[in-house]
């Protein structure tokens, strides 16, 4: 069995460049041989931000949390527990303003979280979610990916990275603005040439 986080992070629930791909890349990989599960999670449809109740009971030790504090980390266990399920993570990412959206940047700060998918050592920080394969699909109105203007693909490189996740592939429908569909070409390409390089599943 192949877990499958699907996050979607665009804004726009109709017309959305990011969702239409991300679903098409989903739809393809669920499509090789064996069994997949695929998880879904819609940032748009609202996500907590971190707050100082958040960060009081972060820093609170589990055994020590009140019923409070763990009502106020639930969103976020959930989150984490979706992403340390998963093998592959797909990502819908469109920039905002030369950088992520903020929903998507709430995301990371949820799922960032030490002693769960990192951890301080006396080398430095270590991420805890190694062996798992990202998708970030990444589309911009007028801004190339890995441009000068681009802040969203080298943040969410790092970010995984920290995290462990060092397997990641960028999937680019760069400037959509000036042609939206020879960037859905683009990335359908990018999209085939990838699931296409994936190693063979074991069938049962």
């Amino acid at each position: 069995m192949t877990n499958i986080l699907e996050i979607s992070a665009s804004g726009r629930t109709q017309g959305s460049l990011t969702r239409r791909l991300t679903g098409e890349l989903v739809d393809a990989l669920a499509d090789r041989p064996g069994d997949t599960n695929v998880t879904r999670r819609d940032l748009a449809a609202g996500l907590n931000f971190v707050d100082d109740q958040w960060i009081g009971a972060n820093f609170t030790a589990p055994e020590d949390r009140s019923d409070e504090q763990r009502a106020t980390l639930a969103e976020s266990d959930a989150m984490v527990n979706e992403l340390r399920a998963a093998d592959v993570v797909v990502i819908g990412a469109p920039m905002y303003n030369f950088s992520v959206p903020a929903v998507l940047k709430a995301w990371i700060d949820m799922i960032a979280r030490a002693g769960l998918t990192f951890r301080y050592t006396e080398s430095g920080p270590e991420g805890l979610l190694k062996g798992k394969k990202a998708f970030v699909v990444i589309a911009t109105g007028g801004v190339p990916i890995d441009g000068a203007a681009d802040f969203a693909t080298p943040y969410l490189r790092h970010a995984f990275s920290f995290l462990g996740i060092d397997d990641v592939e960028i999937i680019s429908a760069s400037q959509a603005g000036k042609s939206a569909g020879e960037a859905l070409d683009a990335a359908r390409t990018q999209i085939a040439e990838l699931v296409d390089a994936q190693p063979a599943r074991r069938v049962a």
